[in-house]
């Protein structure tokens, strides 16, 4: 059972403000006395899921600027995420994924980029793009946390487009605050 409501909504933002450092991330392994490597380096370590954690809240910031027309938060979030792709430390995956992974970060650091200091309805284009490299990175790397992939169906001349959330509840990203509640769960990740 599937319900969508693309009705104006004006209800407030729950805005998520991690408080995460950003400072240590993609930081190299270290070893441990007699040789042993630390989890840093072996896949789905906490090193990684700390990574992608790092890159799931400054995309959840962004969606959140978007949501709430905040250009200026959106493009803070935007560089946010650039540094974030830019440190990601992909050698605890296997060869395959770590092509994979190199092309779906090289494509969202663009996007998260040209976010960084274009106007909204650019950065919202580009939400649309990073979103779907988002999709296909976790399919990857996994989820740190429950997420749920969300769709519009007007967005993009009807097209539709998806994004991610930490809640059920919609809060769409593509209209803001003219069509908040417009979209659907379309699944959990």
């Amino acid at each position: 059972l599937t319900a969508v409501s693309c009705k104006n909504n004006n209800e407030e933002e729950n805005v998520d403000h991690s408080g995460m450092d950003h400072e240590n991330m993609g930081e190299g392994s270290e070893m441990m006395e007699g040789g042993e490597q630390t989890s840093e380096d072996m896949p789905g370590s906490e090193n990684q899921d700390s990574q992608t954690g790092i890159i799931v809240n400054d995309y959840m910031e962004l969606k959140n600027a978007l949501v709430a027309d905040n250009s200026e938060g959106a493009a803070q979030a935007g560089e946010s995420l650039v540094a974030a792709f830019e440190n990601f430390n992909i050698s605890g995956y296997e060869a395959a994924e770590q092509q994979e992974l190199t092309e779906i970060i090289e494509s969202a650091k663009e996007h998260a980029d040209h976010i960084s200091y274009s106007d909204m309805a650019h950065q919202r284009e580009h939400f649309e793009l990073m979103s779907i490299d988002m999709v296909d990175m976790l399919a990857i790397t996994g989820s740190p946390e429950r997420l749920y992939q969300q769709f519009c169906p007007m967005y993009n001349n009807k097209k539709g487009a998806i994004w991610l959330s930490t809640s059920e509840e919609i809060r769409n990203p593509y209209f803001g605050q003219n069509m908040l509640s417009c979209g659907e769960v379309q699944k959990e990740i």
